[in-house]
């Protein structure tokens, strides 16, 4: 179990992941933990927002969620990413992850 959880709660009450983004991969899939993050494979290119789509929805998804449901509050250029997401609370959310 990693040192500090990808996962934390902001201000709001929405919940705050922090993941390691890798655009081109072969298939969409959450990897697991990866130091305090959550790595996530995406086969969408890092151009355009294409891969910054493509992790929401595929987080969206893994959470029982609406894409819109989910967004890049930081990181929209960097590989470290955090994502907002709301409507799910944080241990919710740690269970649907595996986490």
């Amino acid at each position: 179990m990693p040192d500090e959880s990808p996962i934390s709660v902001d201000g709001q009450g929405a919940v705050v992941l922090r993941v390691k983004a890798v655009p081109g991969a072969s298939r969409d899939a959450i990897a697991g933990v990866l130091g305090d993050r959550l790595k996530i494979r995406v086969s969408a290119p890092p151009e355009g927002g294409k891969a910054n789509r493509a992790i929401c929805a595929l987080v969206a998804g893994a959470l029982g969620l609406r894409p819109r449901d989910v967004e890049v509050a930081s990181g929209h250029t960097s590989p470290e990413k955090l994502l907002r997401v709301v409507g799910i609370g944080a241990s919710d959310a740690c269970a649907r992850l595996g986490l």
